[in-house]
């Protein structure tokens, strides 16, 4: 039987600031139509002009970027103490290296000057504790060190002029660190003598093979060895709804008795949704299948330039709101656990807050995983939003019709550009090392796009507006409130986390007023802390939970007084679900024919194999 939902035509959409360019009519057009006309080709040209600035600089808006260093050499050139203590201290710091390269020298066993910074394994080589090697890190530390408190800390400057200043200055010495330079770096030097060059051989080789599969849009090496269907994405299930956004997967029961509550999962419309799918061993969807629960996936339609007036309300509405209301005719009279996935969380937020305005109660919890509700403080990417660079952003995505997952993906390297960007740079050309490709780097490298008008409004009025946090976000023409959902929530946040930084996401104790507020901070980062599954003794988590009326408790002393836990949080939140479900029953039937959804297709179905 065919499935009467497949086909939905998205509604139509004309809003100006996002509709495509009026047509030219004909001579019969007034005099002020056509100045109206005149003005939009000029327009036009404006945008030409700011697209061809972002494809040179990378997307980088050069105005922000001038204003920010404008507004940093203002003040600091009108802040003489400010001065006259960097003047100070780069006597200091120079007077430290040169008794330190002394001492080195002559006796071989000097004191440091300074540590890395933690998380910086850019020194860790034995090599670079003899000299002249050490000098020349301890001269490098030293000196970042300078230009951070130079471009920190200036009375008068902007939050955000001094983060883009900051963030601009450690690209530049990333970029320029000793560790990055052949002959500066002790490690390359012994492998190109032990190995006789051949570590640059194989180097060289690597580079070919990356700037030919650069070149010919290709994914990275080592990518071919996995594959969606047949060693990622293999939880066995089907396909039992499809429209113009999304394809709805539920999962085969692998249980005698499955929780009568089902529990549907999202990802951000930005990646595809196996990461929470991707082998066997680490998939949080055949985890929770295998201990009894009832799965439900979105797999998002990655969209083309067709797609570009697709906006947050088409995807709430045919995408989160859709599934819910499939998997409520699939298992009518149950509640559903719905979870999201970053930006997915974002999206399932504001859904339950619309539904819980209208008085929608068929939510039994929601569960966010590393998602912001509050754009205050989102970290590093703060300096890619502020009106600037989201206009910059907008013109590119204009030409194209989305933005594209590699303009994505290389500004958050960009955010951890020492270990992304460089480090990798040197084990592969200057060490020979290529990285065996592994699933969640193969997920990663396998994005999909944006469309222009939803990524301009994510942009817009969460980022740079805060409508959400604010109580100013609307829907169907009302404004939705965070506490109005009053069922549990489940958070989980990554303490390494440089997409949603982990304080950022606490902040939904300030806006909740569930029942119950449980919250987890990982080991981890966006993504490993995700695919977190059991059986790795390093990772941990701490747990606390809020229930309605206790008192919120600022996120450092929560981090110091919540106890640590080792192992994965994955079992917490599956025993979880089950205290919030409602007792066993035999598992569904897959989809239901009888009303108009016939199973489609075996998963991962047709949307995830797109490019």
């Amino acid at each position: 039987m065919i499935n009467k939902r497949e086909e939905i035509t998205p509604a139509a959409d004309t809003d100006k600031p996002f509709a495509n360019p009026p047509a030219h009519a004909g001579s019969s057009r007034r005099l002020g139509d056509r100045h109206l006309l005149d003005s939009d080709a000029l327009e036009e040209i404006d945008r030409m002009i700011n697209i061809a600035l972002g494809q040179f600089t990378g997307g980088v808006s050069p105005a922000s970027l001038a204003m920010a260093y404008l507004d940093w050499t203002v003040h600091l050139a009108s802040s003489p103490g400010k001065q006259f203590q960097l003047g100070a201290k780069a006597m200091r710091k120079a007077m430290r290296l040169g008794s330190y390269a002394l001492t080195s020298a002559t006796t071989g066993n000097a004191e440091p000057c300074i540590e890395p910074l933690h998380g910086d394994h850019r020194f860790d080589h034995p090599g670079w504790q003899r000299f002249p090697y050490n000098v020349i890190y301890q001269g490098f530390l030293l000196n970042q060190q300078w230009w951070h408190n130079a471009t920190t800390d200036v009375r008068g400057i902007s939050k955000h002029s001094q983060a883009a200043v900051s963030f601009t200055a450690r690209q530049i010495l990333d970029m320029t660190a000793p560790c990055n330079i052949p002959f500066l770096n002790p490690e390359i030097a012994e492998a190109t003598l032990k190995e006789r060059g051949a570590n640059l051989m194989r180097g060289a080789s690597n580079y070919r093979e990356n700037f030919k599969r650069s070149l010919r849009n290709e994914a990275p090496a080592g990518v071919e060895a996995f594959r969606v269907g047949e060693n990622l994405a293999i939880t066995p299930g089907k396909v039992v709804y499809r429209n113009h956004l999304i394809e709805l997967i539920q999962y085969s029961p692998s249980t005698d008795t499955v929780q009568r509550e089902p529990v549907l999962m999202q990802s951000a419309w930005m990646m595809k949704y196996y990461i929470l799918d991707l082998s066997p061993h680490n998939s949080l969807v055949k985890y929770l299948v295998d201990r009894g629960h009832t799965v439900y996936m979105v797999s998002w339609l990655n969209p083309g330039p067709e797609h570009r007036n697709l906006g947050m309300e088409d995807y709430r509405r045919h995408g989160t709101l859709a599934a819910i209301d499939v998997v409520a005719e699939l298992q009518p009279g149950l509640k559903i656990h719905a979870a999201g996935y970053c930006l997915g969380g974002i999206l399932l937020t504001i859904t339950a807050a619309a539904m819980a305005r209208d008085g929608d109660e068929r939510l039994a919890s929601v569960t966010l995983f590393t998602t912001m509700t509050d754009f205050t403080e989102v970290g590093e990417i703060n300096v890619f939003m502020d009106a600037s660079e989201v206009t910059l952003l907008e013109d590119m995505m204009w030409q194209k019709g989305y933005l594209d997952h590699k303009q994505v993906s290389g500004g958050f390297q960009l955010l951890k550009s020492a270990d992304l960007i460089w480090s990798k740079m040197v084990r592969e050309y200057y060490l020979g090392h290529r990285e065996p490709m592994f699933d969640l780097m193969a997920w990663n490298a396998d994005g999909t796009r944006m469309p222009y008008r939803q990524h301009s409004e994510l942009l817009r009025r969460l980022y740079v507006d805060n409508e959400l946090f604010q109580g100013k976000y609307m829907v169907e023409g009302r404004a939705i409130s965070i506490s109005d959902i009053h069922c549990p929530i489940f958070a989980v946040a990554a303490v390494a986390d440089h997409v949603a930084p982990w304080h950022s996401v606490y902040k939904l104790h300030l806006q909740s007023d569930a029942t119950e507020l449980t919250f987890v901070l990982t080991s981890g980062g966006h993504n490993v802390g995700i695919v977190n599954e059991p059986g790795h003794p390093p990772r941990s988590y701490q747990l606390s939970v809020c229930h309605e009326g206790d008192r919120c408790i600022d996120p450092e002393t929560w981090k110091e007084k919540t106890p640590t836990t080792e192992g994965s949080w994955w079992p917490a939140w599956q025993q979880w679900l089950e205290a919030h479900s409602s007792g066993s029953e035999a598992p569904p039937l897959m989809g239901a024919p009888e009303k108009g959804y016939a199973p489609l297709c075996d998963s991962p179905g047709t949307y995830v194999l797109k490019e």
